[in-house]
């Protein structure tokens, strides 16, 4: 069956129209034309009731985040979010939103569920100890996926986190894959938060993450009121989604995964 026939099926509504969405480089779904006029989103995936349940709990906390329409089986509905684009410009705001969804805290590092981006498994398994988490749950699990060199430097950082990362930094609800794309923002505040791959851990990892692809204002850190030393800490959590990139889309992530080592000294 189509999209448009099971979401009527789960909406109880007539599709009037659908329109292939293209987000980022894994996400993407499609914009519903309900008969009544409303707008919806449909993601279609193995894993979307994670997603629901990680909206859910995102929105729980006052953070803005699409409200789930439906989800069933493979088919997610959400609430369609009119935007001005991305972050640029909503900073401010931004860090208030973050600042909402890290207050949010559990007792161990991880989530209940597993996750992916893509063909990368996501491991989320609970664990007390940041470092072994980031170690054993993060960079270890992409190891086989690299050459040799690469492997023994990653390897070597992982057996090293103590000395790099906090011990037990208070385990916050993070967004997981928080670069500009997956901000929505409009008239300088954010509209909402999309394509989560949430799980409880450090907050510099959601700040490390903006890094990526997007230039913060000082601002936009000094409010966040991040613990000292978290720029140095900044090259050890952008590593990693550096790494996924590395194995989805190949050797042109080489350069910026030696440079994150690099500036670790590993």
């Amino acid at each position: 069956m189509t999209v448009a026939v099971l979401a009527s099926g789960l909406l109880g509504c007539k599709i009037s129209g659908v329109r292939r969405l293209h987000g980022g480089d894994l996400a993407g779904g499609w914009r519903l034309e309900l008969a009544d006029g409303r707008m919806a989103v449909a993601k279609q995936g193995p894993l979307v009731a994670r997603e629901a349940a990680m909206l859910r709990t995102i929105a729980a906390t006052g953070a803005p985040a699409p409200a789930v329409a439906a989800c069933d089986g493979d088919l997610l509905i959400m609430e369609w979010i009119e935007s001005d684009g991305g972050p640029t410009g909503a900073w401010d705001d931004l860090a208030a939103t973050l600042t909402r969804l890290h207050d949010s805290h559990a007792s161990d590092y991880g989530w209940p569920d597993d996750y992916a981006f893509g063909p990368v498994r996501i491991d989320n398994e609970p664990c007390s100890d940041w470092p072994t988490f980031w170690g054993e749950r993060r960079l270890l699990p992409l190891i086989p996926h690299l050459p040799t060199s690469l492997a023994e430097r990653v390897e070597a950082l992982a057996a090293a986190l103590p000395e790099y990362l906090p011990h037990s930094p208070a385990p916050a609800l993070l967004h997981g894959d928080l670069w500009g794309g997956n901000v929505l923002a409009r008239g300088g505040r954010i509209a909402g938060l999309i394509d989560p791959a949430c799980y409880y851990g450090d907050r510099e990892v959601d700040a490390a993450m903006l890094t990526l692809f997007d230039h913060p204002p000082a601002r936009f850190f000094d409010t966040l009121a991040l613990d000292s030393g978290w720029r140095e800490r900044l090259p050890a959590y952008r590593l990693w989604p550096l790494l996924v990139h590395y194995r989805l889309f190949g050797d042109s992530y080489r350069s910026r995964v030696d440079g994150a080592l690099d500036a670790l000294g590993r």
